[in-house]
């Protein structure tokens, strides 16, 4: 399996947080289940090389396109297939949505929509130029191209409210919401509205969506110790923990961290990469 993480170009950083490539070969009669998890921020996602089918909570499976939005969201989903795969994608901050089609984040929460809805003819051609490219370097040339020209359409500046979603991602959402309102001198009812319109979420659950998955990256770092984790994100018992973990993941803590959980493969791999642009 092999993972690699681009970062964008100067320009594109404010809305990007970074590109990925994730590649893996699957042996005649196995299977690769990915399980996406609860997220604050929203991918741009092509597959180059098979496909992933939805396997939905009845067990039916549903078909995939090669492009899709998968937007902030506040539950798991898992994705099936049986040959070797290769995908792609353009790991956004929320804010970008409004940037990127013109409308708000909240129109695209919890659900997984394909780019030809989104934005129509275009995303045909953007499919044949992700399938044709050699490398993943050149997907990173291809998807820095089709953002900037998408983000050229819309000129506004991001309003401040924006700050307020970055203030969260760096807290690693231990904030005070109502002190975060008032640094941006709004009344708290007016700054959760324009938040939502723009993090897709309200400031309390983006918030709780940022602490979980802060808490999921200990993985990376192999750390083990439930009762450190929870202390380290700021959760005050382990009941807020495990219920979380458990609505964000469909995972406890335990299995998450001690069992070999879905879609947590990438990050125990050897041969994760990381390439500046």
């Amino acid at each position: 399996m092999l993972y690699q993480v681009f970062d964008p170009p100067a320009h594109l950083a404010p809305y990007v947080r970074f590109f990925w490539a994730l590649e893996a070969d699957v042996a005649p009669g196995d299977e690769f289940v990915h399980r996406s998890m609860a997220d604050g921020c929203v991918e741009i996602v092509f597959s180059y090389r098979g496909v992933f089918d939805e396997v939905t909570e009845t067990g039916s499976i549903e078909s995939s396109t090669l492009a899709s939005v998968q937007a902030q969201s506040t539950s798991y989903r898992r994705y099936s297939t049986l040959q070797g795969f290769g995908i792609f994608g353009a790991y956004l901050y929320p804010f970008a949505l409004p940037k990127l089609f013109s409308l708000p984040a909240s129109d695209f929460t919890n659900v997984s929509l394909d780019l030809e809805s989104v934005i129509g003819i275009d995303a045909g051609r953007l499919d044949e130029d992700m399938l044709a490219a050699k490398t993943n370097e050149l997907r990173v040339a291809i998807a820095c191209e089709f953002l900037t020209a998408r983000l050229a359409k819309n000129v506004r500046d991001l309003p401040q409210i924006h700050l307020a979603i970055l203030s969260i991602l760096a807290a690693k959402g231990n904030v005070n919401i109502a002190a975060l309102a008032r640094d941006f001198a709004v009344s708290t009812r007016q700054f959760e509205r324009r938040f939502k319109e723009f993090a897709g979420l309200s400031p309390k659950l983006y918030s709780r969506v940022i602490r979980f998955q802060a808490a999921t990256q200990y993985r990376v770092d192999g750390v083990r110790d439930l009762t450190e984790i929870a202390y380290a994100c700021g959760y005050y018992d382990q009941s807020h923990f495990i219920n979380d973990f458990r609505e964000f993941s469909g995972y406890t803590p335990k299995e998450y961290f001690w069992n070999s959980a879905e879609g947590t493969q990438y990050m125990d791999t050897e041969r994760m990469s990381h390439f500046s642009n």
